[in-house]
């Protein structure tokens, strides 16, 4: 065996096996993404189970507050519609897109009912919306924790795909970048802060 062959051999040999390490490990930080978005849709998937049911437990005090209620449920639904597309299509870019607004949507109309909430006495009072608020703002706390974790698992995946060389491997395996979830609407469609002095 000549020289020249060996050397292109071992060269090879080290190329291929450098390959194959940065292969699996944008698999094992794509997949750490996957297993992220998975701890997000539990908690998403908990939001939405107890919405219905604080729906209802509301429904008897605030019959004047149809489209309140109605609101709510159609947000619900919507946010519930939006995690089923984005867990079936495992976290792609647009549905995650499509899933941040429609929780945005749900989070404006889980506001507005919280106002309509304060505004009543006897519903505030409620020892069952009491309980249900509560499990609720825990839930939220845990979605907030749940998107960091994702966000910061994307982030090291997409450096992972876009750092030379490992973006030679990325690029010809057909890896790409993950999108982001944000945990608030952006600037732009922000309500504007109403300051009221007494």
């Amino acid at each position: 065996m000549s020289v020249g062959l060996l050397v292109f051999l071992v060269l090879f040999g080290t190329v291929l096996v450098w390959a194959v390490a940065v292969y699996n490990q944008l698999v094992r930080l794509r997949n750490q993404v996957g297993n992220a978005f998975a701890q997000i849709d539990v908690q998403l998937k908990r939001r939405h189970d107890l919405v219905p049911t604080l729906v209802e437990t509301a429904r008897g005090y605030l019959k004047h507050e149809r489209q309140t209620l109605e609101a709510v449920t159609l947000a619900r639904q919507r946010a519930s519609e939006a995690r089923e597309a984005a867990v079936a299509g495992r976290g792609k870019t647009d549905l995650i897109e499509r899933l941040d607004r429609a929780e945005a949507g749900l989070a404006g109309a889980l506001s507005r009912f919280g106002l309509v909430v304060e505004a009543y006495p006897e519903l505030r009072a409620d020892q069952a919306i009491a309980s249900l608020s509560e499990e609720l703002a825990s839930t939220e706390n845990r979605i907030g924790f749940s998107r960091q974790a994702f966000n910061d698992r994307v982030n090291r995946y997409n450096d992972g795909i876009g750092q030379f060389p490992a973006s030679l491997v990325a690029t010809a395996f057909g890896f790409v970048a993950a999108g982001h979830l944000r945990a608030t609407r952006n600037e732009s469609e922000r309500d504007p802060v109403v300051v009221q002095l007494s």
